[in-house]
């Protein structure tokens, strides 16, 4: 932890209580996800919508999918997304706490972007809540100063009662940021009128008193229906219903979650039928998973999360992703008969691709070592599947950089492009330091760099940046396996199109060239869910309960 962060740590919060001019408005749930994130998500895009100019904040976020700020620093990947929806750079002040489980009852806790510790769950009840309202609050100080309004997220239910008296992200930051509440409840999952009473049940009176407005959330069917129970609602707690949101399953934004995962199919009798066929595996620990979306969005591709051999089948791609605990989910592969089907698959097939991002690039290789327990809290070591000449050492510490560059031009994969230099961008975020135990051919050439290469891969500003740049990725000669550290490599356009037709001319199909924009698309999507959120809140009560007149 940085001597900034190690100075807000030890001071006496009770001296220094700060003054914040920006309005906050908090979100929480009766439940784990009720869809707090998204409704986040949406009345940030709202509030920019309306010049409100906002900015997210969930004061202690417990998630494996990760964000990379531009600075460098590590935050949940839900509050990097709310800032794109506020239309701004995303901060370590949005998420100063990070957990990021590891298992056996372990986390590493990040904090303000960078590795602090790994703790047990006592340890970090015992030792690391009672310290850290001042860290919380100095970050949530800052964003009120800078902004007219946060919306603050919070976690699980404020009604967890071994968990409340060292809050820091529910009822009791409430208290400490004067904020009004908003309950959200999921009629999806059945009894939400008592999910709803029974939260109000368990609060204290003046945690009560703060919950101004219930949101209903993911409803199907017909609204008249459930009106007698919005009514008993209201007149029951005195608080009003401020709208009943419908369930909204296509809505192209990035979950935290891997939860959303089960949505997704697994078997190959179970997904659609499309061209290609492109098999994730699903690891306990996976993380980053988001990697993938844009391929979901692909019209030609049939995504599928597996974790059982019997899953498998002959995909046209196999992808290893990122994982918070390379070894031990290496390890799932072996008990599951997935690492021997894989290798066989890459043996016997003639056209089956398997690709490793982050940790599933260094499972590709031939040794795996961690010395200091930097992943599990115990030395170990352990082989890796084989099929690249790496070895992988984990020490303390944590590379998180945002790069940008070019694809090599004799890369072996089979990219359909007639353009051999293609932009690339994405962001590292490991423990692991890999090197080469023979030569391999590089997938990218790379630079650390806060504005990616622009144009074709042809222009002026490729040649000036080459020597700023160093290689990155190992592919072997038949171009049929290959990984690399860059998250974010399937959200560029022009090279993921041109490795999914590469897929498909190896089949005999033909290629089917751009088919949309990553960037342009998100953007779209943000737009849609504020409108369809706008539609169904009665966002003048919202106003109305934040403090700010005549918006609506």
């Amino acid at each position: 932890m940085g001597e900034k962060h190690k100075k807000l740590w030890d001071q006496d919060w009770a001296k220094s209580e700060p003054t914040a001019s920006g309005a906050v408005l908090m979100v929480q749930g009766t439940a784990s996800d009720v869809g707090k994130s998204v409704i986040v998500t949406a009345l940030c895009r709202i509030f920019a919508q309306d010049g409100l100019r906002p900015a997210p904040f969930k004061s202690q976020n417990m998630a494996l999918n990760s964000y990379v700020t531009a600075d460098g620093q590590e935050i949940g990947r839900a509050q990097g997304i709310q800032a794109e929806a506020c239309g701004i750079a995303a901060t370590t002040d949005m998420n100063p706490v990070l957990i990021k489980p590891t298992g056996d009852m372990h986390s590493q806790i990040v904090v303000h972007g960078r590795p602090y510790r790994h703790l047990s769950a006592s340890d970090y009840r015992e030792e690391f809540l009672p310290k850290a309202k001042p860290l919380v609050m100095e970050a949530l100080s800052r964003l009120r100063d800078k902004h007219g309004i946060v919306v603050i997220e919070g976690a699980g239910s404020p009604a967890e009662i071994n968990l409340k008296q060292r809050d820091i992200v529910n009822m009791n930051l409430a208290e400490w940021a004067d904020a009004p509440v908003i309950l959200v409840g999921d009629i999806d999952r059945g009894g939400v009128f008592a999910f709803l009473v029974g939260t109000l049940e368990l609060l204290e009176p003046h945690e009560r008193a703060r919950v101004k407005g219930f949101i209903i959330n993911k409803f199907r069917g017909d609204l008249s229906l459930l009106q007698p129970g919005l009514d008993w609602l209201e007149q029951r707690t005195g608080i009003p219903v401020l709208g009943v949101l419908p369930f909204l399953p296509d809505l192209d934004i990035e979950a935290e979650d891997s939860v959303v995962l089960d949505t997704y199919p697994a078997h190959p009798e179970q997904a659609p039928s499309k061209e290609l066929d492109i098999a994730v595996i699903r690891y306990p620990h996976i993380s980053n998973f988001t990697d993938f979306d844009p391929l979901a969005a692909e019209p030609d591709v049939s995504l599928r999360y597996v974790s059982k051999l019997s899953e498998l089948g002959h995909p046209d791609a196999v992808i290893l992703p990122g994982t918070k605990d390379t070894i031990s989910d290496l390890e799932f592969l072996r008990r599951q008969g997935l690492a021997e089907a894989i290798c066989s698959l890459i043996e016997e097939e003639t056209r089956t691709q398997l690709v490793g991002i982050c940790g599933g690039y260094q499972m590709l290789g031939e040794q795996l070592h961690d010395p200091e327990g930097v992943e599990s809290n115990e030395p170990r070591s352990a082989l890796g599947l084989g099929l690249l000449p790496l070895a992988t050492t984990f020490l303390p510490g944590k590379k998180t950089v945002r790069v940008h560059g070019y694809t090599c031009e004799d890369q072996p994969i089979s990219l359909h492009s007639k353009n051999r230099r293609l932009p690339i961008s994405g962001y590292e975020i490991h423990a692991g330091s890999t090197q080469q135990l023979r030569d391999t051919r590089p997938l990218f050439m790379l630079r650390v760099n806060e504005e990616p290469v622009q144009g074709s891969g042809t222009a002026p500003e490729l040649e000036q940046a080459e020597t700023q740049t160093h290689p990155e990725g190992a592919a072997r000669a038949d171009g049929r396996v290959f990984g690399t550290y860059l998250h974010g490599v399937f959200h560029n356009d022009a090279w993921r199109r041109a490795w999914l037709d590469g897929l498909r001319t190896s089949k005999g199909l033909e290629p089917l060239s751009v088919t949309f924009v990553s960037s342009s698309r998100k953007e779209e999507a943000f737009d849609r869910l504020a409108e369809q959120v706008r539609r169904h809140l009665r966002m003048d009560l919202i106003y109305d309960i934040i403090g700010i007149q005549g918006k609506l």
